[in-house]
């Protein structure tokens, strides 16, 4: 029998892909992931789930909350969507290589899905404001920045209806979207960042999430792949299908996965190494990785930011 703590399995992906709705799935993690915090060496580590705040000599009057008031001989005032701490932007890679999963694992894009979710219910009930993008060729969708309660149900919704499609146009996407935000905040970005041309493509990635540091925002990647995206390990002759062209190419595996190999660890090597480089948080996540990880990454880095 498993002796494994009950709010693990909220954090295991292929948990949450059998559970019935994408706000089931979000509230699960995020309780999941604040019961572990509890449970941890990060016993303490604030996570602030405030609808009011104390009230300040020049707030006025009419804003205080006399319900509070008489629970708890203390005055509070209503928090309002213009008083958010931080202003987040998630921005979730829709083309079609994010649809890839090994056979029986969850999707990249449904992993993606399920952690643009669980942050956009942890950062509402924190009072941060926060947006979704989806993108591939070009912006497919856009919510803007909101830190209401019920914004929850269309971010949410965008989600759960969401399919991977297309290609991704880095020297588009990216910096359409770096134009299209014209307030400095969080950028969180979760893609593959799997390039299908190395001589071009890898330099587009980064020049799109330079941009957002050009214009001052603060930048947050992480990296999500499927075990088949980074471990070569194809043993047959092979048919090998790239999902966005349909080009097909056949292989004989055995020949190549030596050097296949080496140039899958040198590309991940050189990307990690430029985002640090240029002040980009990142962080490398297969689908199997429990959403903790991530989750704590950005409480880190809110942390920060807002103090």
């Amino acid at each position: 029998m498993s002796t494994e703590p009950l709010y693990r399995k909220y954090l295991h992906p292929a948990t949450i892909s059998r559970l019935a709705n994408m706000n089931l799935r979000a509230r699960l993690v995020v309780e999941g992931f604040i019961t572990g915090l509890h449970r941890s060496p990060y016993h303490g580590f604030s996570v602030e789930f405030a609808e009011h705040r104390q009230y300040m000599p020049g707030d006025e009057i009419r804003h205080v909350d006399w319900k509070v008031y008489g629970k708890t001989d203390r005055f509070y005032v209503k928090q309002f969507e213009e008083e958010t701490n931080l202003k987040c932007y998630i921005l979730v890679d829709q083309s079609a290589s994010m649809g890839i999963a090994d056979a029986g694992k969850v999707s990249k894009f449904d992993y993606a899905s399920y952690l643009a979710a669980a942050l956009s219910y942890l950062m509402i009930h924190q009072r941060d404001a926060v947006g979704l993008m989806l993108f591939n060729e070009r912006i497919s969708r856009y919510l803007p920045p909101r830190s209401v309660q019920s914004y929850l149900t269309p971010l949410l919704g965008e989600l759960e209806n969401a399919k991977p499609a297309g290609a991704a146009n880095w020297t588009t996407s990216l910096h359409q979207i770096a134009e299209q935000i014209k307030r400095r905040g969080l950028i969180i970005v979760l893609s593959d960042f799997l390039p299908r041309d190395l001589d071009t493509e890898p330099a587009q990635m980064l020049a799109g999430l330079k941009h957002f540091r050009h214009r001052k925002h603060e930048v947050l990647v992480f990296q999500i792949l499927d075990p088949l995206d980074y471990r070569f390990d194809f043993r047959d002759d092979a048919i090998f299908q790239d999902v966005e062209s349909g080009t097909q190419l056949p292989t004989q595996p055995h020949h190549l996965r030596a050097a296949v190999q080496k140039e899958i660890d040198e590309y991940l090597a050189w990307f990690k190494r430029q985002c640090r480089e240029n002040q980009i948080d990142y962080t490398l996540m297969d689908t199997a990785t429990d959403f903790d990880r991530a989750l704590m990454q950005y409480l880190l880095k809110r942390k920060r930011l807002v103090g």
